[in-house]
């Protein structure tokens, strides 16, 4: 186990970057603001149509591009030719996001679930973003909902913390996962199996008795995804940092 550098307990992170008007969601110009204003990044990762990590949050294209398609059919060249949400900001690959922060803020990365049901057909994305940290010189930390993503990537790259993204596992956001293996995934009982040394929780299930079970054993515990000053307040309770999007909270 790595643990999770202090840099990701300090400033708050940006939920994909910090994002608005004319700002997308993943992208470069996402970064830049995020980078001047003094935040952390927290960012996703799906593969091109090769397996090359590219930085997007939905398995498909519509909602952000407008174009219909799978990211993991679809290949780098096209996909870049995509503008996210009507900017002119292209799909950026995870090499030219690396290039553009270069450690000038924490980067918590979100390998997204290939797999479809958490379960362990997960490919082999992980090693695509292992191979592409490797000599990042910067904060860096991986995190995942499903557990065997996060076993797999640290054993590809021991020396970078992992955590679990998780949350209260509803069978109404959750449908796909047997309702055994969704208690499971709630309990956060594969932590020590995954090598994990933090989780990033849902705000709205924060109070559960694990999340303060792993506080009290001295686990950072983030939280996302934080929306006001208010729901800020009320999540510093218990997390020690958060990520956020739609307000701006003190750098």
């Amino acid at each position: 186990m790595t643990a999770l550098p202090q840099a990701f307990l300090t400033a708050p992170i940006a939920h994909r970057g910090l994002h608005g008007d004319g700002v997308p969601e993943n992208s470069l110009a996402a970064a830049r603001a995020a980078i001047e204003a003094g935040y952390g990044i927290e960012l996703d990762i799906q593969p091109a149509a090769d397996g090359t990590p590219m930085v997007f949050h939905d398995h498909d294209l519509t909602r952000l591009t407008g174009q219909k398609g799978l990211v993991s059919q679809t290949p780098v060249d096209t996909l870049q030719g995509h503008r996210l949400l009507g900017s002119a900001e292209q799909v950026p690959t995870l090499a030219q996001f690396l290039e553009l922060v270069a450690g000038q803020v924490p980067l918590l990365i979100e390998i997204k679930d290939q797999d479809g049901t958490l379960g362990p057909d997960i490919g082999d994305l992980h090693l695509r973003v292992a191979d592409a940290l490797e000599g990042y010189d910067g904060p860096v930390a991986m995190m995942s909902f499903n557990p065997h993503q996060v076993a797999a990537f640290h054993d590809a790259a021991p020396d970078i913390p992992v955590g679990l993204t998780t949350c209260d596992f509803s069978e109404e956001h959750w449908p796909a996962i047997f309702p055994e293996r969704r208690a499971e995934l709630a309990g956060i009982t594969d932590f020590d199996r995954c090598g994990a040394s933090f989780i990033s929780h849902a705000i709205g299930d924060l109070g559960d008795a694990r999340v303060d079970a792993l506080a009290a054993q001295g686990v950072p515990i983030l939280c996302w995804t934080v929306r006001s000053a208010e729901q800020e307040q009320a999540a510093r309770r218990i997390a020690g940092n958060i990520t956020f999007e739609g307000y701006t909270p003190a750098a």
